[in-house]
């Protein structure tokens, strides 16, 4: 049992994270009537969650390592601010058992477990054999302290290939690697050690079995001081990338309801095993016939708002609840569950091109109503800066509804209806995950994404009438716009032109291909002409930027938005970016050479994977750069010969710095 002083009631509270899920425990704080307090890097001045809190304070410069991962900045933000208990959030200190002492030493509540309780159950190593004395199964593995190269081949070994390469501390897919062969085994445990050092800062590997077609299943449990210990059902998180969650649902729709009862028991059993305190996670691996512990997160998951969805239970509340020291809330039998919840986390990535990080200036920041089943956990606003160093994770949409088809079609529409501009995002392949028949018939495992992912990432369909059409209404909006026009309908008013009919045209181009529709108007109602066809049209403004375009009787919803003559226009058939050709000239594109290798973002040189003089392969691997807690390979875009390294391992370079050079290889 924990000692009471670690639990007590406070006022003040300090949110040590940034982002999404500083928003996220600053909103329930502040409903319990908690003075809060956040802090930032010189990256996060202008946050959102700043502007949330009560009062900020600055802990450092931009990289993590000097600002959300300096236990002492945080420590000292705390005492100057006059904090009594520090939220860690999830990722950064979150399940450090050093950090989780320095508030006890302090003399500053920690909002989770004890650091022994962070100890023995945040190491993925130390967990295992703490489960494998109580009694619950485990997947077969290494989980032992020596880490040479050595130890862990010959474990490889023993367990039989393929193993998973994983990192003891930390989660969210990084630090892990699948390793087929024992000639690939060195390789991946020195990428996996380097990734986890700069996320976690703690490169130890434990090795396991790695399942085939495997689907992944976690309860969701949270514990008092008091020796109380619930579980809140389970959520799946079968669906991810690269070991990290995409898409997560609650409840399982795999499970039965003898087996839900079966692996929430063994989610229990073992919390108990260390008594737990706040909220944790324990997650299971399972082959479709046994469920395998794998290990415990000791904080509060990015995909909780799913349990809460369908529980009815604030778990951030129910975290301050306990760090008060007072009991839980509700028993186990007063815990239950209605409907279906599925969460979507939305990335300012490019699915395009092998999901690389994207950065840049907010531009348009649009998400729909948070009502009917429908739920948005954000982090940014419009005009919001998403910078290099963190996770590129911009927000959740979350949707609930009574059957887990229902809740499909809810989340679906809440993707379609959010624009965000600025950055790349990964919005339209969610909704073609989501809507895809296999995820529909829940056929699925955790390598689906990456065998659909063609599919899942189509080339971009090209603009049809409605969105040519919709290119034009735009402009004249915007025209009338600026010219101040006392009339509702631009059009209308060229009806009334004195000089009879007349006619504009209006080039669009979208990637290679250009389009022209030509305006009519002028002694009658305006028409618009593609090729052959021609259409009667009217218009009629929407809310934020939208209007109705009707089209020959057909009335559809698009969204616009125009950056001098670059347009974005949302329609019923997907998202659009045209360039409108300027009809006086100045369009000449800019092109960069093929031959040139450079940082599509800006990161840190961490491993240099071919010699100048090499013959490459097309594909071949060149070198890695670090961008957002993720390592990037950069690979040679054709065969040829390596003339130039222009960088060295621990170089930080910006984006489009040269890196590289490649000559072709002779036809």
């Amino acid at each position: 049992m924990a000692t009471p002083a670690l639990y007590r009631r406070f006022s003040t509270l300090l949110i040590a994270n940034r982002g999404e899920i500083a928003c996220r425990v600053i909103k329930t704080a502040r409903a319990m009537g908690l003075r809060t307090v956040a802090v930032y890097s010189e990256a996060d001045r202008d946050a959102l969650h700043l502007a949330q809190a009560d009062e900020a304070v600055l802990i450092g410069p931009a990289p993590a390592r000097e600002s959300y991962l300096n236990i002492e900045r945080m420590i000292a933000a705390a005492k100057r601010s006059g904090a009594e208990a520090i939220h860690p959030g999830y990722g950064f200190l979150s399940e450090s058992a050093a950090f989780a002492q320095a508030c006890a030493d302090a003399g500053l509540v920690f909002v989770g477990p004890t650091a022994a309780m962070i100890t023995a159950m945040g190491s993925k190593s130390g967990s295992k054999q703490l489960m494998e004395k109580a009694g619950v199964r485990l997947v077969p593995g290494f989980h032992g302290e020596a880490q040479d190269e050595a130890t862990l081949a010959d474990a490889a070994q023993r367990i039989g290939y393929p193993v998973l390469v994983k990192a003891s501390a930390g989660g969210g897919g990084r630090g892990m690697r699948i390793v087929r062969a024992a000639e690939d085994l060195g390789a991946a445990i020195v990428s996996a050690k380097r990734e986890a050092k700069a996320a976690f800062g703690d490169d130890r590997m434990l090795l396991e079995k790695y399942v085939a077609n495997p689907r992944h299943i976690e309860v969701q449990v949270v514990g008092d001081s008091h020796g109380n210990l619930v579980s809140l059902f389970e959520r799946e998180c079968t669906l991810q990338r690269r070991h990290q969650k995409v898409i997560e649902e609650a409840p399982s729709p795999t499970l039965t309801a003898a087996q839900r009862e079966t692996v929430c028991a063994a989610a229990r059993k073992a919390a108990a095993a260390v008594n737990y305190i706040g909220a944790g996670t324990i997650e299971f691996v399972s082959d479709g016939q046994n469920v395998f512990f794998i290990e415990m997160n000791t904080r509060l998951q990015v995909e909780h708002p799913v349990t809460e969805l369908i529980t009815g239970i604030d778990l951030v509340e129910w975290q301050l609840r306990v760090a008060f020291g007072e009991t839980l809330p509700l028993t186990q039998d007063q815990i239950t569950w209605h409907g279906h919840a599925i969460e979507a986390r939305v990335y300012a990535e490019n699915p395009h091109q092998n999901f690389m990080p994207s950065v840049g200036t907010l531009k348009t920041w649009r998400t729909p109503s948070q009502t009917n089943g429908l739920r948005i956990d954000a982090g940014y606003r419009q005009g919001d800066q998403v910078s290099p160093y963190y996770d590129a994770m911009l927000a959740k949409v979350i949707a609930w509804a009574s059957s887990r088809d229902a809740a499909l079609d809810r989340l679906t529409r809440g993707l379609d209806d959010t624009d965000i501009r600025g950055v790349v995002t990964n919005t339209q392949f969610l909704s073609a995950l989501l809507t895809h028949r296999d995820v529909r018939a829940n056929a699925i495992d955790t390598g689906f994404i990456e065998r659909e992912l063609a599919a899942l990432t189509p080339e971009p369909r090209p603009p049809g009438d409605l969105e040519l059409c919709g290119a034009v209404a735009a402009i004249l909006f915007d025209e009338d716009k600026a010219a101040q026009c006392e009339a509702p309908s631009p059009w209308r008013t060229a009806g009334w032109m004195p000089v009879g009919r007349r006619s504009r045209l209006f080039v669009f181009r979208h990637g290679a291909a250009e389009h022209k529709v030509t305006l009519r108007y002028g002694g009658g109602a305006a028409a618009l002409a593609i090729g052959d066809r021609t259409f009667d049209f009217d218009t009629a403004p929407r809310d934020h930027g939208g209007f109705d375009l009707t089209l020959d009787g057909v009335r559809s919803a698009v969204f616009a938005v125009m950056e001098g003559h670059e347009l974005y226009l949302r329609s019923r058939n997907g998202r659009f970016d045209l360039h409108w050709v300027d009809p006086f000239g100045g369009d000449d594109d800019e092109h960069v050479g093929d031959d040139r290798i450079v940082a599509p973002l800006p990161g840190t040189v961490v491993a240099l994977l071919a010699q100048e003089g090499a013959s490459l392969e097309k594909g071949a691997a060149i070198l890695t750069l670090e961008v957002m807690k993720m390592e990037q390979t950069l690979r040679a875009p054709f065969a040829g010969v390596l003339t130039h390294l222009k960088c060295k391992v621990g170089d930080i370079v910006q984006e489009g710095v040269e890196l590289a050079e490649i000559e072709p290889s002779a036809a």
